[in-house]
């Protein structure tokens, strides 16, 4: 058995580091090539950034490997021969505790170089090491406390029932619930929150969301810069605890009317129904590796040279988990780029089409997202569709214009057909 796993873990390995080296490849080519979207200049700094990153993710991809493979050839034995305490639920979370710590400490070279490296040599970190290590401080305080609770009851269910998967896949899809009632708390550990000044742009949004029916905690401006200076918004939290929350970063860079198509957009997530429907599809998931893990016979684990108590099943669903979801990527993202279709055109109906594309056309630009990627990527890992095809769908011929100075500046757009300013407030 042992055997089939590495080898499933071998072809799961092969298939990212294949799409990796086309995906460079495929960028390396394009971005020589006529630009899309943005100036040749902004177009090629795009370029390297993906690269750039696609190239450490290698690195990540064969550390990952070769960690794996040595948890299954020996690490599982002897992390559990290190740990000989009294109580198996004491000793499951401290084995936790040790397997997380350790795949930590392999993957914090990467965590630092793409932030002080690569995020930083592009204009995007400002996060300083100080900042870094507070962070790290505070969400090592949550995994100590919110992660050892969840531990020792996955732990308590593992022990006292046989068929311990149903119920913890019920435990653990309340435990998704509740992270995501939980979000905008657990954020305001990390950022500062600043009820959005009033004014006609929160009068503008507060008409917006009451058109759609949600009513949130709140319009809430975050902080962002401290750390990173790409542009974003959403909306966070379920049931009363729904918030808006606006990058810093964003109100700087777009006009109320950009902002305003990009709430749009988000607030079409909403009226959607999209954030159960993604629980849903997260909660799907879930039952279906649960359910793989809790049929793994006992004959793995003697090839591992362990006993099958809690901690170590914890820790080898873990490690197998992002095979199994990697199965699951390809179906998933597809239904979450149709999602983005939908928030689109809803996003273009309440703030106006030219608005959310001029907002799109700066994002893509601002965040340095090269528009174009490997079909294979797009298939395996894309939750947006590719900008051109977003753009396309809202009528905006990307393909027939010729810098973003001459999109934005002058304000020149090509759309498709007679649809132009169909939908413009």
């Amino acid at each position: 058995m042992l055997e089939f796993i590495v080898l499933v873990f071998t072809i799961y390995t092969f298939v990212r580091l294949y799409a990796a080296v086309m995906q460079i490849g495929y960028v390396n080519d394009e971005k020589r090539r006529a630009p899309v979207l943005m100036s040749q200049a902004k177009y090629l700094v795009a370029g390297n950034y993906t690269v750039a990153k696609e190239k450490l993710g290698l690195i990540e991809i064969f550390a990952d490997y070769l960690l794996f493979f040595w948890w299954v050839q020996k690490g599982f034995a002897w992390l559990q021969g290190l740990l000989q305490v009294d109580g198996e639920i004491i000793r499951a979370v401290l084995f936790l505790f040790g397997f997380f710590a350790l795949n930590y400490i392999v993957g914090l070279p990467a965590t630092l170089y793409q932030t002080f490296k690569i995020d930083k040599e592009f204009g995007f970190n400002t996060m300083t090491p100080k900042l870094f290590v507070i962070d790290t401080l505070k969400s090592l305080f949550l995994f100590l406390t919110i992660g050892s609770l969840i531990f020792a009851i996955l732990a308590w269910i593992i022990i006292n029932y046989s068929s311990w998967w149903i119920f913890g896949f019920v435990f653990l899809f309340v435990v998704v619930l509740f992270a995501n009632l939980l979000y905008p708390t657990i954020m305001a550990l990390f950022n500062k929150f600043t009820p959005l000044e009033d004014g006609s742009l929160k009068e503008a949004i507060i008409s917006m969301m009451n058109q759609a029916g949600l009513k949130s905690d709140g319009i809430f401006v975050m902080d962002a810069s401290k750390r990173d200076n790409r542009l974003n918004a959403y909306f966070g939290g379920i049931g009363k605890s729904k918030r808006v929350v606006l990058f810093d970063t964003l109100l700087k860079k777009m006009s109320h009317n950009e902002l305003l198509a990009i709430l749009g957009h988000e607030l079409g997530h909403f009226k959607h129904g999209d954030i159960w429907k993604n629980i849903t599809l997260t909660g799907s998931l879930l039952f279906v590796s649960l359910y793989l893990f809790g049929h793994l016979p006992d004959t793995l684990f003697s090839q591992m040279g362990v006993i099958p108590d809690a901690g170590v099943m914890i820790a080898v669903m873990t490690l197998l988990l992002p095979v199994v979801s990697f199965i699951f990527t390809p179906v998933i993202s597809y239904a979450r780029r149709h999602n983005e279709y939908a928030a689109d055109r809803f996003g273009s109906s309440v703030g106006g089409k030219k608005h959310l594309v001029s907002a799109l056309l700066k994002l893509v630009t601002e965040n340095k997202s090269f528009p174009k990627s490997h079909p294979l990527i797009i298939f395996l890992y894309y939750t947006h569709p590719p900008m051109i095809e977003r753009l396309k769908a809202l009528g905006f011929d990307a393909l027939h214009q010729e810098t973003e100075t001459t999109l934005l500046n002058e304000g020149i757009f090509t759309f498709l057909g007679n649809e132009q300013n169909s939908h413009d407030h």
